[in-house]
């Protein structure tokens, strides 16, 4: 079995966290890190664990954890993991940090985006950036994984082959998302009320979101030069679900079985991508609760633009469910062990 701590448990991505492997046949969790609520049984914070979890919250003391556990899972904030990290703890154990913090390459982006000093720049060249169905290879040797944001999952692998076969001009890529407020965490926020959120619909971090240069980075990566793009996130009132929808132009007339072919060529074997019927949209309701991402394309030859949509549940393969997903190549174990979620609906 693997012995799994996870820091950060009682944030709605450590709760999936917690939900996921507790269903996962090969792993076992023995530790609910939550500084907020320390020896409070973990399911009088989320009752949906009565009689499932019976064990107490503990703290965050990485060190202690690291000489206990085979893999620590950190669904922390911004800049926790960072200044935790010591080579004594990957020495140890695997790790996989769901904050940004070793996500981008170059420190002075990261710290120019997130506002605070990166604390051990130097696990970010050996971290591997953990979008499983492009790095699967250098996942599986990893010991510091950088699990991927929510909006940049959805948004790089929605129009990853498409740059990577260079079909579209890139300088022209707008990427327009929309999200449930879990993504926005499990803090108390007054723009996250009820009746701030309910019957609206918002923009936020125009211009300006930080999940923008990671997407930039990962797309930059499949096409091979600099990307400069907007992405505009929005908050709808919904539990969960992202829904992204992307804009460029093409490079040359193709028609939509040449697109779907190359979707074909990198995730017809995916288990976790599914590329929909012709003319059959991605919706968030059609994949909540899973680890599926939902893709398909339009083209629109009066414009000589491509429409891209992808749809995933954020605290799934959003978050936890990636985070599964690369456990389990980091262990040699099945890529879709514990994930065979059928998604929930209504």
């Amino acid at each position: 079995m693997i012995k799994a701590g996870i820091i950060g448990a009682t944030g709605y991505a450590g709760g999936e966290l917690v939900r996921l492997l507790t269903g996962h046949k090969n792993t076992e969790v023995i530790w609910y890190g939550s500084r907020s609520y320390i020896d409070k049984k973990y399911a009088e914070v989320y009752q949906n664990m009565f009689r499932i979890v019976e064990e107490k919250c503990l703290d965050d003391n990485m060190e202690e954890l690291a000489d206990q556990a085979d893999v620590i899972f950190t669904a922390t904030p911004q800049g926790f993991c960072a200044s935790m990290m010591k080579e004594e703890i990957l020495a140890k154990t695997k790790l996989i940090d769901l904050s940004a913090d070793y996500r981008i390459k170059d420190v002075n982006v990261y710290e120019k985006w997130y506002g605070i000093e990166h604390k051990s720049p130097q696990f970010i060249k050996e971290a591997v950036y953990g979008l499983c169905e492009v790095n699967r290879d250098d996942i599986r040797k990893a010991r510091l994984v950088a699990n991927p944001g929510c909006y940049t999952t959805c948004s790089i692998l929605t129009a990853y082959p498409l740059a990577k076969e260079g079909l579209i001009d890139m300088s022209t890529l707008i990427i327009d998302a929309k999200s449930g407020t879990s993504g926005a965490g499990r803090g108390a926020k007054v723009s996250n009320l009820y009746c701030e959120v309910n019957e609206n619909i918002k923009a936020y971090g125009v211009a300006a979101h930080r999940h923008t240069p990671e997407i930039e980075e990962q797309l930059g990566y499949a096409a091979q030069e600099k990307v400069v793009l907007n992405f505009t996130p929005h908050l709808v009132p919904m539990n969960r679900g992202i829904l992204v929808t992307e804009y460029a132009s093409l490079k040359k007339r193709v028609t939509y079985e040449d697109v779907k072919a190359v979707y074909d060529k990198y995730y017809g074997k995916e288990y976790f991508i599914r590329f929909l019927e012709e003319g059959v949209y991605p919706e968030t309701k059609w994949v909540e609760g899973s680890n599926y991402v939902d893709i398909n394309v339009k083209l629109d030859p009066r414009t000589n633009r491509i429409i891209m949509m992808g749809a995933i549940d954020n605290l799934v393969k959003g978050a936890a469910g990636q985070a599964v997903q690369n456990m389990n190549l980091m262990f040699g174990l099945p890529e879709s062990e514990g994930l065979k979620l059928v998604p929930m609906f209504p």
